[in-house]
This record gives structure tokens, sequence and C-alpha cells, in this order.
């Protein structure tokens, strides 16, 4: 079907949400506008769908939301007897809306839905999944995306994002179903809630969720008492009510919310990226703090997934890193646990690739085993299950991400805020028991290890020719290493899409058994690394630095020079 025809049949078919009706009429005529919107279809992936909210097969509406389900059922009843699926969303715009068209589908194809009553963290369907024993999870969110745009995140029965075999034969599915000619099926709402097709989630489960977040502390009852004071944001989003009710179970009195980000809103008026990694999500945050002097500021993004923070330093607030935050909480959890006699037996941490190098050193001192993975959650989710398998989940001590993710505990097999939010608190509170801020205990990790600074640069490569050319990048930078990087000798390097990983040392090759992934990294003598990759979604290929410097100033001076180093390796 062209694109005029396409446009045609919506015109005339798409007539249950008034505002594409509205919005569809408006465009008629403007042939700009309709390409936009149906020159292709949202792709289902690992990580569901995610687009622009607005009418037509290239946007999220009610339409390509019942497609998709209608593609899960379909897989689901291929695959499972009598299957089921959790379903949540967060605050952005017509996403309980969405969930509920979701609900409609798979109960009209005899697939239990297992439903929110009001928006969730992210964290809490990947629970439910595993809590419920459901084959299949759907999360509404666009995580920390603009507000035009909203998603349609799917897990696997294992509480994990959906795995690429899964996604793919659900994406097969999804194609063989047409929009308007009776493939898709659909019951009426109320009537699945009174044949029980549908079925609200228990407060229950939201009690257990969170009772085994608080199992996770390492130091019980350390908040009471402390005296620490916590600014906390929501960001218009999903985590107000859980990450305060935790934050008030363990102990931390004092919180106060930014009042303009603590009601669901996805206009995010306040913030137009509301993303904790950016300053500006952040500074109605910051500007309460001026008023209020609290020990940190923390900010959840609007699935409650991620979370960011500031620390109180003599000179103002500090925001933290995503690598900073996981750092400390990985240092303070391993600390703990070996001070109170709770750390397992040969422990186990995991991060992504990308992530700092000095998570290394931390991991080297008390005796923590360490596994990379690749970029994306559901890599460290899968680690969980390869060791749960083993009947060794127990082993799992920690994981995260440089953007701002992070898990611990194996209740739920997504980075989490909820939990993480509770152990930042916690460990700011027993630091300051110690007569320490975070900030001094941050500074305190790198006069112990160096000062490591990672950075990331993109760099742009536009049109066909540019695929071309990022192509022959990585094929050149593959027939041929280097052998030093700013001055600093290359002492290994991996290649992530060959499986394989050399010490050029001794000579050694190995496996490596991870996914394949167009990725090359190289480690460097005193403990730098460079990691170059096309990106997955952008004509762009990705640098990442980690310099290791005596000081901030020394650590920047390094990566700079290592920068212009892999630019003139890459021909760039």
């Amino acid at each position: 079907m062209d694109i005029q025809s396409s446009y045609n049949e919506w015109l005339k078919s798409a007539v249950d949400d008034v505002d594409l009706i509205e919005e569809l009429k408006n465009i008629d005529g403007n042939e700009n506008e309709i390409y936009e919107r149906f020159y292709t279809e949202l792709k289902f992936g690992t990580a569901g769908l995610r687009g622009i909210i607005g009418a037509g097969t290239n946007r999220m509406n009610i339409y390509t939301v019942r497609r998709a389900t209608q593609g899960l059922a379909n897989f689901l009843n291929k695959k499972y007897k009598n299957p089921c699926v959790a379903i949540s969303h967060d605050s952005r715009i017509k996403a309980d809306l969405f969930a509920k068209e979701a609900a409609r589908v798979l109960a009209a194809n005899g697939v239990k839905a297992y439903i929110s009553r009001e928006l969730q963290p992210t964290p809490v369907v990947s629970f439910a999944v595993r809590h419920l024993k459901t084959q299949a999870g759907i999360m509404v969110t666009a995580s920390h995306n603009p507000a035009k745009y909203n998603g349609y995140k799917c897990y696997g029965s294992d509480g994990c994002q959906m795995t690429d075999v899964n996604a793919n034969a659900v994406f097969d599915e999804i194609e063989k179903v047409r929009y308007f000619n009776g493939d898709i099926k659909l019951i009426d709402f109320d009537e699945g809630i009174k044949n029980g097709l549908i079925e609200w989630i228990s407060d229950d489960v939201y009690e257990e969720f969170l009772k085994n977040v608080i199992s996770q502390s390492v130091n019980p009852g350390i908040c009471e008492g402390s005296g620490l004071k916590v600014v906390y944001t929501p960001l218009n989003g999903a985590g107000n009510k859980l990450v305060r009710k935790v934050l008030d179970k363990i102990g931390v009195e004092d919180v106060v919310v930014v009042p303009e980000q603590e009601m669901p809103d996805g206009n995010f008026t306040t913030c137009p990226y509301p993303n904790p990694e950016i300053r500006e999500a952040l500074e109605l945050g910051l500007k309460l703090c001026e008023k209020e002097q609290p020990d940190l500021l923390l900010a959840t993004d609007p699935d409650s997934d991620r979370v960011g923070i500031a620390v109180k330093t003599d000179n103002g607030y500090r925001l933290m890193s995503g690598n900073e935050t996981g750092i400390m909480l990985l240092n303070y959890l391993l600390d703990s646990r070996k001070r109170n006699g709770t750390l397992p037996k040969d422990p186990v941490a995991v991060k992504t690739i990308v992530t700092s190098k000095l998570v290394d050193r931390v991991c080297e001192k008390y005796g923590c085993e360490l596994k990379n993975v690749l970029t994306g959650f559901k890599y460290i989710g899968e680690q969980i299950l390869l060791l749960e398998q083993k009947n060794q989940e127990s082993r799992y001590v920690f994981g995260f991400e440089e953007s701002y993710g992070y898990l611990a505990g194996t209740y739920v097999r997504d980075k989490d805020a909820v939990v993480a939010s509770m152990l930042i608190c916690e460990m700011a509170a027993y630091y300051r028991t110690c007569g320490k801020s975070l900030n001094d205990v941050m500074n305190e990790l790198y006069d112990e290890f160096g000062y490591y600074l990672n950075t990331t640069k993109a760099y742009e490569f536009d049109g066909a020719a540019g695929m071309q050319k990022m192509a022959d990048i990585m094929s050149a930078l593959r027939d041929s290493h280097p052998s030093e990087i700013a001055g600093f000798k290359v002492v290994s390097y991996s290649d992530y899409l060959n499986s394989c990983s050399m010490d050029i040392v001794s000579g050694k090759s190995e496996v490596i058994d991870l996914p394949k992934s167009n990725v090359l990294a190289y480690s460097l003598e005193g403990g730098g690394a460079a990691i170059v990759r096309p990106s997955g979604t952008e004509p762009k290929i990705k640098i990442y630095i980690t310099a290791v410097g005596k000081s901030a100033d020394d650590a920047e001076m390094i990566s700079n020079k290592m920068f212009d180093s892999m630019l003139k390796i890459l021909g760039i």
C-alpha cells in the first residue's frame, strides 16, 4: 500500500480517538506531513516500540499499540498454554490509555492481562512478571525522551527485556497483522474485568516489591536519627510514591520534594528533556537545594528506572556522573557486606563495557569477580539469570551502567531507581555518621586509585556515503590495531564482532562469550581505555575514552590527547 492510500485508509477507519481524527484531517493535502507519518512503520525490537505520539504507522497511537499487542498475543498463544501478561505505564501522555488498549487486545485473544490501577516505575513490571509468573510484561514508557514521545517496552518471562530472538519472533507476528481488516481482536475493558481476563494488580504485589527493595539494605537502621536531609524530584514521573515510601520506611525523615515536579505530568513543562543525566532537568532541584541545604539531591527519570544525584560540597552542589554514583555504591556495598559478614563467597559485580574501568580496581580490592557485558541493562539481567540457573544468584552483589542505571538484588532484572535511591540515601547516612559527605567519599576513591575520567564523543557521517565511511573506518581499525594511543601502550584489545580478545603482552587470545556487536575496545598501560563503536540508531561513530590522571585537570589533559590520537588513528 502506498503512502497516500495508507493515509486514506486511516482517515476513513481511525475513528476511535478524536485526537487522531482531528490530526488526520488537519494534514489533508500536506504531502510532507503525510509522508512523515506513513512512510514507514514503528519497528519492534528488544526495546519494543518508541516514537512520537500521533496519527499514522510511524507514530505511537492506539492502533500501533493494538497491532503490536495482537502480534505479541499471537506469539504467546503459539508458545505457551494459557499465557498471561503484566502491564503498567508511567506518566506519559496517553500512557494509561495505551496500557488499557493492550489489555483489551490480550483479553480478546484469551491472554490474561494483569494491569496496574495507576502509574508505576518500570522495575515494578519486571518484578510483577516474576512474582505473578506471567509469560511477558508490557511497560508503556518512553523513558527519558521528550514529552512528544511514548513507547511500549516488552519483557520476557524472566523479567528481562525481551531477547533478540523473541523480539524478532514477535515482530514477525506483528508484520502479519493489518490495522483495519479485522485481524486485531478487541474486547470491552469492563467486560474483560468482569470475565476475569483483565485483572487489576493487587497492592500486595507493590508491598512485596518494596519488601524486596528494603531487603537490599546493608546497614539497616542507619538512616534513623542520622539527620540526613534530601531534596527529591521525580521529574513529574512515576517514582514519587514508591521512592518516598521506601525512604520513609528506612527512616529518612527529612525529604523535601520539588513542588513543580512532584505530580505526574507527561508534558514535562519544567524540564523538556526529563533526563537526570542532563543538568537542565535538575535546575529546579538545585535551586531548591540552595534554600534547603540538603545533603543531597535525588532525581529519578519519568519511569523511575534511573537516578541522578547532586551532593553537597563546600562550594555548592556537585553533580555526580553515573559512573561516580555506581562506583560509590559498589564500594559501599562491598565494604559494608565484608564488615558485617554478609559478603558472599566469590561475589560478582556486572557492568557494561563502556562503564568506567575504575570499577575493576574496586573489585580487585575486595576480591569481587567483575563481568563485562554489552551496552543495555538486559545483558546485566542475563548474567543474573545465568547465576540463577547454577543456583548461584546469591553471588550477585551489584550491577550498573554509566547511563545512571543500577541494581542491587535479584528480585527484578532491570535497572531500579527505587532500590538505588534507597541505597544512595543509606550510603549518605552511613558516611554522614563517619563525618564524611559523598563528595569526600568520591574524592577519597580518586586519591586511592587515581582520577578516572570517562568521556564520550560522537562524530556524524551523513547519508549513504556516511554509512559506508563508518563501515570503512571500523574495517580499517580491525585490519590494523594501534600499538599505542596518545603515547600509552595498548596492552590488550577486544573485538566484539569477531568475539575475540587479545592480550598483547602474553600473546594469548580468548573467546568473548557475548552476543556479537560492532565494537572495538583497547586497554592501555596505566588503566586507560578507548572504545569505538558505530551507533545502532544514528549515523554516528562513538568514541569512549577513559583517562587516568593524578587529578581532574591531569585526567582532562590526558583525555583530550587521547581523543586527538584516536581521531588521527580513525582518519576522522
